[in-house]
């Protein structure tokens, strides 16, 4: 099955010029998200890992349902004041500014193998500050995947970790 049928393209989202690669109608077609997270547990398997991390928004949902097809814990890497109780944030750098992620405090215990998943790679600072973050709290993080790579814009490159991508577009799909 070609998954990338199922990605949705939508220029000038969210901003002009922004070709924006919907997952909706993957999500949409039983047989196809099935599908994607078959594949993604044979990509993810390999490296044992004791829990998933999600980062938000729509890693979530590659994430959960993963974790529960592999019988793991799930974590979810947010946005900074969107998590309740204690956190742990990591600050990176932006073109222009700052951002941040976090996670629960005890989230993902010391020597826990973890495996990061997203929607999407694009430029690779959000995967690679959430894989910052976990490690900083003793987590091994062993592997990241994603159902789409923006393989034009490199971010593969600034990552430390094996990377497996379900898709790849060129910037021209």
């Amino acid at each position: 099955m070609d998954l990338s049928e199922h990605i949705g393209r939508v220029p000038d989202f969210p901003k002009p010029g922004i070709l924006f690669y919907d997952i909706s109608p993957l999500l949409a077609h039983p047989a196809a998200w099935q599908e994607t997270v078959r594949r993604l547990e044979r990509a993810v398997a390999p490296y044992e890992p004791d829990v998933l991390a999600g980062i938000e928004s729509r890693g979530f949902l590659v994430a959960a349902p993963l974790a529960l097809q592999l019988g793991l814990g799930f974590a979810m890497v947010r946005k900074p004041g969107k998590l309740p109780g204690q956190t742990v944030r990591h600050t990176y750098d932006l073109e222009y500014g700052q951002d941040a992620v976090e996670i629960q405090e005890g989230a993902v215990r010391p020597g826990r193998r973890v495996v990061l998943l997203d929607d999407l790679l694009a430029t690779g600072g959000t995967l690679s500050a959430a894989a910052t973050l976990l490690g900083s709290q003793g987590a091994r993080v062993a592997a990241a995947a994603c159902l789409i790579e923006l393989a034009f814009l490199n971010g593969r490159a600034r990552m430390d970790i094996p990377v497996h991508s379900l898709m790849a577009f060129d910037g021209e799909s």
